[in-house]
């Protein structure tokens, strides 16, 4: 997949616009693999802040499946500027072909250097990602940073593919670099006080404590392989990971099945903006 230096300008008019309350799906042109999202405002009075990628492209010989979740704080710019870029990005990297691991572990700190250095007031908010490149239906590789979350189905077992980066997890690291972890205000642990995660993209003025490194993982798509399911923590707060999958096997048709999600969510009285892309391996 080599030769991608047009993807960018073909990726921006691919990734869609603004993610508010909305909904979709689509599938594989080379198999049974079928996609659907639904995008819900939660109940903050500030404007919708998720923004998705759920997308098909053929590529050099390639199918790829590329579906995300950046949800936003501090306003949605970062999420937006994620959603246009961060997939090319991945895709432009020359060793994404031979070595995928490298080139997303690349892409995720470029593309934070771009946001922090583009102009003053883009990185002053920021937005966590989970990220699932499907290569040719086979492959799947995910990536993450803060938590938004990636579940696998496999014989309908919730398997974790991403890790949920949490302030008191990860609070040696946030000492080490001087910053601290506290429960004031409110009783979640933040970041200095005022991030409820630990790695993030963007957050100019909590960089210096802050991560943007992923977590990468691949898994193979086998017969056994179910259902994948990106969303953002606004479902994941009042959802456990096996009860996605028991509500989302029980829907055939994938849209509808992340639209399940998002309302069970609102059942549960869910107050943050809800996201959520659902993948079905199988017809």
């Amino acid at each position: 997949m080599d030769n991608l230096c047009c993807f960018n300008s073909k990726f921006s008019q691919l990734a869609g616009g603004r993610s508010s309350c909305s909904s979709g799906k689509g599938r594989s042109q080379q198999g049974p693999i079928k996609y659907g999202f639904s995008l819900v405002k939660g109940k903050a009075n500030h404007p919708m802040e998720d923004y998705h990628v759920a997308k098909f492209v053929q590529l050099h010989g390639h199918e790829l499946g590329l579906f995300a979740i950046y949800d936003g704080h501090l306003g949605d710019s970062v999420p937006a500027y994620l959603q246009k870029h961060l997939f090319a990005n991945i895709l432009n990297e020359e060793d994404f072909r031979n070595d995928p691991h490298r080139a997303i572990l690349k892409a995720y700190e470029r593309t934070d250097q771009a946001i922090l250095s583009h102009n003053p007031d883009l990185g002053r908010g920021g937005s966590t990602a989970v990220t699932a490149i499907l290569i040719n239906g086979r492959m799947l590789w995910v990536a993450n940073v803060g938590d938004s979350r990636a579940v696998l189905s496999r014989r309908g077992q919730a398997i974790q593919l991403s890790v949920d980066h949490e302030p008191n997890t990860e609070r040696g690291d946030i000492e080490n670099r001087g910053g601290f972890v506290s429960n004031m205000p409110g009783d979640v642990a933040r970041v200095n006080g005022q991030l409820a995660v630990s790695r993030a993209f963007g957050d100019k003025n909590l960089k210096s404590h802050l991560s943007s490194d992923p977590d990468v993982t691949n898994a193979d798509v086998e017969g056994d392989t179910d259902l994948l399911i990106l969303a953002s923590d606004g479902l994941w707060k009042v959802m456990s990971n096996q009860e996605a999958v028991d509500i989302v096997r029980k829907v055939k048709d994938p849209q509808k099945a992340a639209k399940q999600l998002a309302v069970e969510a609102l059942v549960r009285e869910s107050k943050d903006d809800i996201s959520c892309i659902v993948v079905r391996f199988k017809g």
